[in-house]
């Protein structure tokens, strides 16, 4: 790269990296867009940029998501880019790392056939602009994209190593089942149907949970606690959140809500989390589905959708479901496995404590509305969750 080019990027990032103003902005993107020549090294520099958020303990859906929040679709496609980009150049990471890299080569190749393109995901053509963009939209958006990368603040690592002790176990099969049926459980449209589907991978998801905790228990060196990140979006991601915390809670897991970035960081051990992903998306597709049959009876009844309306249904479902939840699990352990469920909830406990030292208590806000917070209450009692097995 010669240091023309380098001292481009050098004159722009000075121009509109450090300076939020619109006129900084369409400074530094007046001289990349006079710089053809300059664009490999404008790519060089965006793949450091996601390098260094993965320094900071930004893993690529947390950036996306930041991203999708903050800017505008234009700048997703570029973060995604990048990110695959830079994935090659990167250390080996756990199997969420992965999923999460598939997820978007998957999404990417899905917009590029739906405008009959081919996807452009290598070095030296990650970043070209796309057909009828001038450069210097294109170099405005870069800017726009760099700056919020730039800022991004450091958030608790997380282990993305793979976990030793699951890499030779079958998992991966039960759990394609349990996705399985809650897909078709979400899918179809008579209730009873999708009530047995979801008592079925509930009843799985639950053996296998109880069955890992057994076999760490039984291992020479067990398994320690991990963490993931779970998207909570809006609107009304509060209600969300507290529905993702009944089932933290009801699969030995906790929970700890970033509000500001859109996610909770959920611990616990691995089958666990994979059981409290699983359970908590299938839950929010009958909440929805349920809120939206319950709106069309209001709508009958001659009154209008309100948002208050919305964030009551969602807060009683939730606050209704982790009663249940709770239930459920006290009723369903026997004598025999309550010492090693102890040992792994203060195992949970004490990664927690490590990974957030002060945590903050947060109430509710817009839930007053009678008529949502009763149809909540309600879907939640009808949504079906099977009670975990008993050991023989």
């Amino acid at each position: 790269m010669s240091s023309t080019t380098t001292g481009t990027v050098d004159r722009a990032f000075r121009a509109a990296l450090y300076d939020d103003s619109d006129t900084a902005l369409d400074t530094g993107a007046s001289v990349l867009a006079a710089d053809p020549a300059a664009d490999p090294e404008l790519e060089r520099r965006g793949r450091e940029f996601v390098a260094a958020a993965w320094q900071r303990g930004w893993q690529p859906a947390d950036v996306v998501r930041i991203v999708r929040r903050e800017l505008d679709d234009v700048h997703v496609r570029l973060v995604s880019s990048l990110i695959r980009a830079q994935a090659p150049d990167d250390r080996p990471r756990g199997p969420r790392w992965a999923a999460q890299l598939e997820d978007l080569a998957a999404e990417a190749a899905e917009a590029a056939e739906a405008v009959g393109a081919a996807d452009a995901a290598g070095p030296g053509g990650v970043l070209r602009p796309p057909p009828r963009t001038d450069r210097f939209s294109h170099a405005t958006a870069l800017l726009q994209l760099y700056r919020l990368l730039l800022r991004l603040p450091a958030l608790e690592p997380l282990d993305e190593r793979e976990p030793a002790a699951r890499q030779s176990r079958p998992e991966s099969r039960m759990l394609a089942r349990v996705r399985a049926l809650l897909a078709k459980a979400e899918a179809t449209a008579f209730p009873e149907e999708a009530e047995a589907l979801t008592a079925k991978a509930q009843e799985l998801t639950a053996r296998y949970s109880i069955d890992e905790a057994l076999l760490s228990a039984a291992a020479p060196a067990g398994d320690a606690p991990g963490a993931c990140r779970v998207g909570v979006e809006p609107p009304y991601e509060q209600a969300k959140a507290v529905l993702l915390d009944a089932v933290a809670t009801a699969n030995h897991c906790r929970a700890v809500w970033n509000e500001a970035f859109g996610f909770s960081t959920v611990v616990g051990f691995e089958a666990d989390l994979e059981a409290v992903e699983l359970l908590f998306t299938s839950l929010l597709v009958q909440a929805q589905s349920a809120m939206t049959t319950a709106e069309a009876a209001q709508r009958r009844g001659g009154r209008k959708r309100t948002k208050t309306f919305r964030q009551s249904f969602l807060a009683a479902y939730a606050h209704r479901m982790g009663t249940r939840l709770a239930a459920a699990a006290g009723t369903q352990v026997t004598d025999d496995l309550l010492p090693v469920l102890a040992s792994r909830e203060v195992a949970v406990g004490d990664r927690l404590d490590r990974m957030f030292p002060e945590t903050t208590t947060t109430r509710l806000r817009g839930v007053g509305d009678v008529a949502g917070w009763t149809e909540g209450t309600e879907a939640a009692d009808r949504a079906r969750v099977a009670d975990r097995p008993r050991l023989p």
